[in-house]
């Protein structure tokens, strides 16, 4: 192989690499506690008015406390 390609090559790789490491450093560090296995999904939601509680937009009123809900 020619020696400027592989002079390239190397200076390519270095910059990924640095590149890669700039990235991970600015990524925020991951929230404490255990990740759940579940995702979650606020959209269509409804969120009670009294105890905050997101309830199905289908219920009329809150799961935990019984409030009625807007909608």
């Amino acid at each position: 192989m020619d020696l400027v390609y592989l002079v390239v090559l190397a200076v390519a790789v270095i910059i990924a690499i640095i590149s890669v490491d700039a990235i991970r450093r600015r990524r925020p560090a991951a929230p404490e506690g255990p990740e759940s296995q579940f995702a979650v999904s606020t959209e269509g939601m409804k969120v009670c008015p009294k105890c905050g509680m997101g309830n199905l937009w289908t219920d009329r009123t809150c799961m935990s406390c019984r409030a009625p809900l807007k909608g």
